[in-house]
C-alpha cells in the first residue's frame, strides 16, 4: 500500500495524516493514531466494545515475531477484505476505530495524571515522613556526655553599622590603634 491509495482509501472518513512508522505508515487524525498500514496488511484501532465485530468479520489481531516468541498486539486489528470494495462502510469502520483510539487516548492521559498525582502525593508524604523523623528526639538507653566547652574569642568592637556606612561614604577611617609588642 502506497501513501496515495491510503489518502484515497480514507478519503470518506475526513483528513488524515499518513506518517512513516515502522515498515508501513501510520495514519493519524487530530494528531490520534488510529490505523497502521504495513507489510502484512492494514490495521485499525479497536476497543473491547469492537474485538466481537472484528472476530465475526474474520480478522485477526496485529502480530509480529521476536526472537523467543510471537506477540499479539490486540489494539490494532486487520481491516476484513470486503470493506475495500465498500468505501461507505470502511469509514463507517474508520469512524470507530478513531472513537477507539480517542478513548484509549484519554484513559492514558488520566493514567498518567493519576501517576503523577501519586507520585507527588508520596514525594510529599516521603518528605513529611523525613521531617517528622528529623524532629523527633533518639532516645538512647546510656546517658548523653557532657558537652564540650568552647573557647569564645573576643572580637574587636566595631562601631555600629550606621556609624561604619556614614564614615565610608565620607571617606573618613576610622583611626588605627597602636600597639607596642614586646
Amino acid at each position: 500500500m502506497d501513501r496515495d491509495y491510503l489518502a484515497e482509501l480514507f478519503a470518506g472518513f475526513g483528513p488524515v495524516t499518513i506518517r512513516r512508522m515502522f515498515s508501513g505508515f501510520g495514519i493519524s487524525a487530530d494528531g490520534i493514531n488510529f490505523a497502521l498500514a504495513l507489510r502484512s496488511g492494514l490495521y485499525l484501532r479497536a476497543d473491547e466494545a469492537s474485538f466481537a465485530k472484528f472476530e465475526a468479520a474474520g480478522s485477526q489481531p496485529f502480530s509480529y515475531e521476536t526472537r523467543a516468541r510471537t506477540m499479539t498486539v490486540r489494539s490494532y486489528w486487520q481491516v476484513p477484505a470486503h470493506l475495500f470494495d465498500d468505501a461507505d462502510e470502511f469509514t463507517l469502520w474508520a469512524r470507530e476505530a478513531f472513537v477507539a483510539a480517542q478513548t484509549a487516548a484519554l484513559r492514558k492521559r488520566s493514567k498518567t495524571r493519576a501517576a503523577s498525582r501519586i507520585g507527588r502525593d508520596k514525594a510529599t508524604a516521603t518528605g513529611a515522613a523525613r521531617r517528622a523523623n528529623a524532629k523527633t528526639p533518639v532516645t538512647n538507653s546510656k546517658p548523653l556526655a557532657a558537652p564540650k566547652t568552647v573557647k569564645k574569642t573576643a572580637k574587636k568592637a566595631q562601631p555600629p553599622a550606621s556609624e561604619r556606612a556614614r564614615k565610608t561614604a565620607t571617606g573618613a577611617r576610622r583611626p588605627k590603634t597602636s600597639s607596642t609588642r614586646r
